[in-house]
C-alpha cells in the first residue's frame, strides 16, 4: 500500500472538476466535506475499542 501511493492520486470527476475550476471558496468547501466524512469510520472505530475495553475490564474483576 505505502509503494502505490503515486499511483493512487486519482480523484472522482467532480472533484476535480471543481478543484480545476479554480474557485477557492468551493475547493476548500470539498475538502472540509471530505475531511468531515473521514471523521465518522474513526470515531466508529473508537467506540467499538472503547467498549471492548470496558467490556473485557468488567469481566476481569
Amino acid at each position: 500500500m505505502f509503494f502505490s501511493v503515486n499511483s493512487t492520486s486519482g480523484q472522482c470527476a467532480m472533484c476535480k472538476a471543481v478543484v480545476e475550476n479554480g474557485d477557492v471558496d468551493m475547493a476548500e468547501g470539498v475538502n472540509n466535506g471530505i475531511s468531515y466524512l473521514m471523521i465518522f469510520p474513526y470515531l466508529l472505530i473508537a467506540g467499538l475499542f472503547y467498549t471492548l475495553y470496558r467490556y473485557r475490564k468488567q469481566t476481569k474483576n
